[in-house]
């Protein structure tokens, strides 16, 4: 039976009779005991008891007399006990560490949003206040930026979010690896642009979404054979040497032609088909490739692009683009030609 109105149910004045039955006997007290939650407040239904016990480890509400549980998967509104380093203490409070700010997220700021006109007058702060504020925002930015190492890690990062144009993942790993270079002194005497740059290249590669080195070396505004001894320093020092293949571009050459979609189809079968005639493109560069086996499709599928379009695209000229296209049709012409025995 279930309590309801104020009014004691058959159980609980059964149970208050055998309470205090025990408690002449010396066996049990005589006031009953009341242990609530927030949303259970209520005798049980099976003993009539006002005992409710929360048990965190398992999520569960029950009774804390005859066990009987009556609520499942209930919300820890503890803390969260999330480690994202490798330490023993697994508190958390805020958000994560991430490589992509110097301090790694952990110094508090003073957000310049709350110094203008209109936010300062909404806190109450007066023009002084504000001034004094902004004064003390400036002090605290030059403080944690003393050191030159500080400095150098608060630019590139910056770079980095700024120019990259990577997931916020991938952001995470080039700022990484920015930062293991820092602490190894290879960016001493080099271009910081030049480094970030050169990360930037080497884990777009790494996770299957490559730049091209003319396009990098234009948005970080780095000399392109700078560009290049950096990225073959920074991947014989890590191992991060990798193979580029003609197919790591087909979506973005697409994408920058403005073909439809559904042209992809085509271009994975001429690809499938000259992929086993290693001869034909291995040792050559793979955006020249691509860009040979897109111009190929676009004229087959009716979506027809000029030779300059696609060369200003895959960063190629257009001698190597004729040259690729040339080889490309005397292929599929002897694929094509039926085989005389």
């Amino acid at each position: 039976m279930a309590y309801d109105d104020g009014i004691w149910t058959e159980a609980e004045e059964k149970n208050k009779m055998q309470r205090g039955n025990l408690a002449r006997k010396g066996l049990g007290s005589t006031r009953p005991q009341r242990r609530v939650l927030d949303g259970h407040t209520k005798p049980c239904v099976e003993c009539g008891d006002i005992d409710w016990v929360a048990d965190v480890s398992r999520g569960e509400i029950s009774c804390g007399s005859c066990g009987l549980v009556v609520e499942e998967n209930v919300i820890d509104p503890g803390i969260d006990w999330t480690n994202h380093d490798s330490t023993t203490d697994r508190s958390r409070i805020g958000a994560p560490t991430t490589h992509t700010l110097a301090d790694k997220g952990l110094n508090t700021s003073i957000a310049s949003s709350d110094l203008t006109s209109g936010a300062a007058s909404r806190l109450g702060m007066s023009a002084k206040s504000r001034r004094d504020w902004r004064r003390r925002r400036v002090m605290d930015e030059r403080s944690k930026t003393r050191a030159s190492r500080a400095r150098n890690l608060v630019k590139a990062n910056q770079m980095v979010r700024d120019k990259s144009g990577l997931p916020k993942s991938m952001q995470e790993e080039v700022c990484r690896l920015y930062r293991i270079l820092s602490h190894q002194g290879f960016v001493t005497g080099r271009s910081i642009a030049g480094v970030t740059a050169a990360c930037t290249y080497l884990v777009a590669r790494k996770e299957g979404v490559p730049r091209q080195i003319p396009e990098i070396s234009q948005i970080f505004m780095v000399d392109e054979k700078e560009l290049s001894r950096m990225i073959r320093h920074i991947s014989r020092k890590f191992n991060m040497h990798k193979i580029s293949s003609p197919a790591d571009y087909f979506m973005k050459f697409i994408s920058d032609l403005k073909l439809p979609p559904r042209i992809s189809l085509q271009v994975d079968h001429l690809w499938s088909v000259m992929q086993p005639h290693v001869n034909l493109w291995q040792g050559k560069k793979p955006m020249g490739v691509a860009a040979a086996i897109i111009y190929k499709a676009a004229s087959q599928s009716g979506h027809k692009r000029t030779q300059a379009e696609v060369c200003k695209v895959a960063k190629v000229s257009e001698v190597t683009l004729r040259q690729l296209n040339r080889s490309i049709e005397s292929l599929f012409k002897s694929i094509d030609e039926p085989q005389v025995n």
